[in-house]
């Protein structure tokens, strides 16, 4: 008997790495007073996987805190968005996090975003085996620069799904610009995102900056990710993980800081750092409520929803154009 032909996903690859404007855009900030390094390049293969330990550990309460979170009020989410809308996942990894929604959700279809499709293609294979009834589609596409959403998505209102507090790694401008983008990406249906709340700085500070050295090693493998970018030599022994709560921004600032002076070379340039210079590598902001229910409403967001944890640590906020 012949058994029926296993629904396969389909991916579109929309993000080109451009060598050269990468290796542009690497020396401008390396050059750059104060020096800083975007951390979307944090994310090389090891660093994802440095990431993904990250969040095992006792310090990190984002994860886990969401993961709760979702699990209690998972159906009263699901009253209040729309049923059979296309779930799109940005920035969606290994997918799981979505994949926990799909029964209460019933999306119609599951549109996986992130950088690489070659990431996603594992995940959302094995995704499809649990859940062959599902639509997938894989998009390749630094949503980060520009929600350019491609056609292949489809039409009819959309859920964004954007868990795991990403959005702090916006500045506040850069938040409002992306989620407007996001407001017209969902073709009138919504976005479900996750955002870390402000906390005591006990509490921050150690999920940035463990005791074990996760994060330390996360930061500095940057450093190498850098090297095979544009040939530098960075030493990682020359460098320091600085992690602290700037409260007067309300975000958590990463810096690598030189322990010695040091000169930096890669082919056509090079840049000298005196002991005890930083380079800034990432900010994550955090929000009260209101001022990120405002936000949204800034946005143009019409309706908003959001349900917390009992410590008020993190929100999860469902918004609705």
């Amino acid at each position: 008997m012949n058994q029926p032909l296993l629904r396969q996903p389909q991916f579109t690859q929309l993000y080109r790495e451009d060598r050269a404007a990468v290796r542009s855009e690497l020396a401008a900030s390396l050059l750059a007073q104060p020096a800083s390094l975007a951390p979307k390049y944090l994310y090389d293969p090891l660093g994802s996987r440095l990431f993904d330990a990250i969040t095992e550990l006792p310090e990190y309460y984002p994860t886990r805190t969401e993961a709760a979170l979702l699990a209690e009020y998972g159906a009263a989410i699901a009253a209040s968005v729309p049923r059979g809308a296309t779930l799109v996942d940005l920035g969606a990894g290994n997918g799981e996090k979505a994949a926990r929604l799909f029964d209460l959700l019933s999306p119609k279809r599951y549109v996986a975003v992130d950088i690489s499709v070659d990431f996603l293609r594992t995940a959302l294979q094995c995704l499809q085996r649990q859940f062959p009834a599902l639509d997938m589609l894989g998009v390749g596409l630094d949503f980060s620069a520009a929600l350019d959403l491609p056609s292949e998505v489809g039409e009819g209102p959309r859920l964004l799904f954007y868990p795991g507090s990403s959005i702090g790694n916006f500045t506040p401008v850069e938040a409002l610009h992306f989620l407007r983008q996001a407001r017209a990406a969902a073709q009138g249906g919504g976005l479900l995102i996750g955002v870390d709340l402000v906390k005591p700085r006990e509490v921050l500070e150690p999920a940035y900056d463990d005791a074990l050295g996760v994060t330390a090693a996360f930061n500095k493998n940057l450093l190498l990710h850098v090297n095979r970018l544009i040939g530098s030599n960075f030493d990682v022994r020359d460098w320091a993980h600085v992690a602290f709560f700037n409260s007067e921004h309300s975000r958590i600032e990463m810096h690598l800081q030189s322990m010695r002076e040091v000169v930096v070379r890669w082919p056509g340039a090079e840049r000298a750092f005196a002991a005890g210079e930083r380079i800034h590598t990432e900010n994550s902001y955090k929000y009260h409520v209101t001022d990120f229910d405002a936000l949204l409403r800034e946005a143009g967001f019409a309706r908003t929803q959001v349900w917390t944890d009992a410590r008020g640590w993190f929100a999860m906020f469902w918004a609705q154009g």
